[in-house]
């Protein structure tokens, strides 16, 4: 996939047709402070908008391979096009995630990305690591890395709710004890 080239595009395309969204999995911890590959690209979409996200990607050559209430997945036939997920914005807790998302510079700042703030990247992977237990290894390994580059930044109380909300409280305390005093 040609990150950049899909990147701009859809960024462009996004603004230009009002399309709410925010980056989150792997290129959202790039854009964090903490980098790691990854083969896709993935959003946070208004559920609202999701007609005009349809018209565009297909307009760009994209077929939808799946959509839910909850996702969608968009794979291209050219590979340098690749594949681009989106999760459904429409429920308290997403909403309000879309809400707080911040804009980042790009591409040395020609560009603005949408990212949701690292304690929503860490509620979302939680989700994805409980709803999946073969991804538990890779969210972990992100989790601790953005809780150890954000230490004490980061607003726990909202990492526990996340934690809460999945019965694994504990854990959120014990990374609390291990993260939230580092800077």
């Amino acid at each position: 996939m040609d990150f950049e080239h899909v990147l701009r595009t859809l960024l462009t395309e996004f603004n230009r047709l009002q399309i709410r969204n925010a980056a989150i999995g792997g290129f959202a911890l790039g854009v964090l402070g903490v980098p790691r590959a990854t083969m896709d690209l993935d959003f946070l979409v208004h559920r609202d908008d999701l007609d005009k996200l349809h018209g565009l990607l297909t307009s760009l050559g994209y077929q939808r391979l799946i959509h839910t209430e909850n996702v969608s997945q968009y794979r291209h036939s050219e590979s340098h096009w690749g594949s681009v997920d989106f999760i459904h914005a429409f429920r308290e807790a997403s909403l309000a995630m879309l809400s707080r998302a911040k804009g980042y510079p790009v591409f040395g700042g020609t560009q603005t990305m949408q990212v949701v703030s690292p304690e929503d990247v860490i509620g979302l992977k939680v989700q994805a690591m409980v709803n999946d237990p073969d991804r538990q290894t890779q969210e972990l390994a992100d989790i601790e890395r953005l809780m150890s580059f954000y230490g004490k930044r980061l607003d726990w109380e909202r990492v526990q709710e996340y934690y809460d909300l999945f019965n694994l409280g504990a854990e959120a305390r014990q990374f609390r004890r291990r993260y939230g005093h580092a800077e």
